[in-house]
């Protein structure tokens, strides 16, 4: 069971459950991974909401747990060991959950190590620069009178969709017949580009059909529709 005292973020985020892994989150792009990969899995969890909006990742109690005060991170009560581990990058705690459980990654060391190199490309790639493009698209960034950043996202996003869309040739899912991390990491990332970013037609999304087909397919999971609220948000 948690000792809570050992970890000073259940100060200010209690575990009114203890026994089950603590999920400190938000659901955005990368904090929807750790809650779609733990509803697809089943393990019990409890979620926090920690409110970016407020700086909660700034306090000294979130970041006793990642000094880069960022989410997700959680706290599994029962890590290796027996053991309370604590875990911050979605990357990371994808390939923890995934191998906790046995599932979602392939047991065959190729196979294996493929998959892993797609959530790498998701964190490397995907992420950073469709995050740039919606900054630059939709928020502050958008009020620039230099376009060139802009422009350079765009076209970054349009490539790595492109990597996409020849991936996918033949297959429903990255690593083929098989739904894992690769496509748990990267479904929230394609779905904000086209949504929250509002550039669908700035990245002549309709042109990608089966990375629009392959994200129709993961949104249709009932654990992906689960985990894109988890935590709910207060507003």
């Amino acid at each position: 069971m948690l000792d809570q005292t050992q970890f000073p973020i259940t100060k200010l985020w209690p575990a009114q459950h203890p026994e089950r892994l603590q999920l400190y989150s938000l659901p955005t792009p990368n904090g929807v991974k750790v809650s779609i990969m733990l509803e697809e899995i089943g393990l019990p969890y409890e979620a926090h909401l920690i409110d970016i909006g407020k700086n909660e990742t700034w306090t000294p109690e979130f970041l006793s747990l990642n000094p880069n005060g960022k989410i997700p991170s959680i706290i599994d009560p029962d890590g290796p060991g027996g053991k309370p581990l604590a875990l911050f990058e979605s990357g990371a705690i994808l390939l923890y959950l995934a191998e906790k459980s046995g599932q979602f990654l392939p047991q065959d060391p190729a196979q294996r190590y493929e998959t892993i190199q797609w959530v790498f490309f998701q964190m490397a790639a995907v992420g950073p620069m469709f995050g740039q493009l919606g900054f630059f698209h939709r928020f502050a960034g958008r009020e620039y009178e230099d376009k060139r950043p802009l422009e350079r996202y765009k076209n970054e996003s349009k490539r790595l969709l492109g990597v996409l869309e020849s991936r996918l040739e033949g297959r429903d899912w990255i690593m083929g017949q098989d739904y894992t991390i690769a496509d748990i990491s990267l479904l929230g990332w394609v779905r904000n580009l086209i949504g929250f970013y509002e550039a669908r037609e700035l990245v002549e999304f309709d042109s990608f059909p089966r990375v629009g087909q392959w994200l129709e397919r993961g949104l249709a999971r009932p654990a992906v529709q689960r985990g894109l609220t988890i935590p709910a948000r207060n507003d």
